[in-house]
């Protein structure tokens, strides 16, 4: 299974960038092969209006069905949610290698909608 975090760089040792949309990488994790890929997410973090909504297509475009990040708007929880990608918030201040660790001993809250508001 392949998880998508949110990153402010490159790499497991990176920190988890708090906002989705407008994030600036995404670490994709398989869980099987333990293998980590980086996707530049430069072209929303400027983006004046659909950012959230682009940037969950490309993370649909990865083959990830998990998400982990801060916060999440309205949009983009909705076009996530419309792909069946699962979103799991709350992880401030963590390394993307510790956001895997909480997501895989089951301690992020998977959301079950937006918190906070579109153009965060």
């Amino acid at each position: 299974m392949k998880v998508a975090v949110t990153s402010l760089g490159e790499g497991l040792d990176s920190k988890v960038d708090t906002r989705f949309g407008r994030a600036k990488y995404y670490v994709l994790y398989d869980t099987e092969t333990k293998e980590t890929e980086t996707i530049d997410n430069s072209v929303n973090m400027n983006a004046s209006h659909g950012a959230g909504i682009q940037a969950a297509e490309a993370v649909a475009n990865t083959g990830a069905s998990v998400l982990i990040t801060g916060n999440v708007g309205p949009n983009a929880f909705r076009s996530l949610d419309a792909v069946g990608i699962k979103v799991f918030t709350g992880a401030d201040g963590d390394t993307v290698r510790e956001a895997i660790a909480k997501y895989e001993r089951g301690e992020l809250g998977s959301a079950d909608g937006a918190n906070v508001e579109g153009h965060w």
